[in-house]
């Protein structure tokens, strides 16, 4: 079978801001972050996922990827998608990017313009709160550092808004309260919670972009199935691509964090695969839970 079809939209637009399909995340490269996120950017990626945690991300490498690839005329700033995140204390190691003794909001502050300092830019694409104080519910805390980023925003230093690692729940109650809603949810995604469903069904309903992480690491068992494998061959393709081609069908901005050249043109190869909609059911089903 022939499974390449027209070459589909690689971009989305969301409030006039140019928004990619896919995105390149940063998260635990160390010392490979920026040769990594050069490369990613030389094989096509223009959407960098990063964070000021350092705990789990060098944001300030992924910075001096960027600026080389925009020295070599590879891309502009203009061309690229940047998101990056506020990271709440509990979240961090002692490499802070902010006063922990300063009130929230000016610690969201202190983290944006290390941020922006970190990626040399003057705006940030997305900015994301990277998880809610507690894993349940809301808390204070949380309303004053989404309302610190509604303050970035209506001063267009961050474009968009987003949120990460949230539940159904408590991205519900976000939207409840915030004058600003959040553009973008990126929540690490699970075949047996079939595929983050309920984040995704409120996403859907809401107008809010959907990021999906670990589509892969996080689903071993679903890539390993026998009936994802065999319609990965029945397209002459290789499960990740399938993985991802799916999570782009069911309307998610997938994230991929390889490190192999090959595999990151694999990855975007997947805008010319096409599923027929009774794969994309028999996918969704694979190892899903009740």
């Amino acid at each position: 079978m022939n499974s390449h079809a027209q070459p589909q939209p690689r971009f989305l637009e969301r409030s006039g801001v140019r928004v990619p399909r896919f995105l390149y995340g940063t998260a635990w490269k160390e010392g490979e972050t920026q040769r990594l996120t050069e490369l990613a950017l030389l094989h096509g990626f223009r959407g960098i996922d990063t964070a000021n945690q350092r705990k789990h991300y060098d944001e300030l490498a992924v910075g001096h990827g960027i600026a080389a690839a925009i020295q070599g005329g590879l891309v502009t700033r203009e061309e690229l998608f940047l998101q990056t995140k506020f990271t709440f204390r509990r979240g961090q190691d002692h490499r802070l990017p902010y006063d922990p003794k300063a009130p929230i909001g000016a610690q969201v502050e202190q983290s944006f313009a290390s941020s922006l300092e970190h990626l040399g830019t003057t705006w940030i694409d997305s900015y994301v709160l990277h998880g809610p104080t507690e894993g349940v519910g809301l808390v204070a805390a949380d309303g004053e550092a989404w309302g610190a980023m509604e303050t970035l925003h209506e001063r267009g230093q961050a474009r968009l808004l987003g949120v990460s690692n949230v539940t159904a729940e408590q991205l519900e109650a976000l939207c409840r309260k915030a004058r600003i809603r959040p553009s973008f949810v990126q929540n690490r995604c699970y075949a047996r919670q079939g595929w983050d469903r309920e984040v995704r069904t409120f996403c859907v309903a809401n107008g809010i972009l959907y990021q999906g992480f670990s589509l892969l690491t996080a689903n071993r068992d679903a890539t390993a199935h026998a009936e994802l494998r065999r319609i990965a061959e029945r397209h002459g393709r290789t499960p990740s691509q399938i993985v991802f081609r799916f999570a782009l069908d069911l309307g998610m901005i997938p994230l991929t964090g390889t490190r192999d050249a090959e595999h990151m043109d694999a990855d975007l190869a997947v805008f010319d695969l096409h599923l027929d909609p009774d794969e994309m059911e028999r996918i969704e089903r694979l190892v899903a839970g009740p």
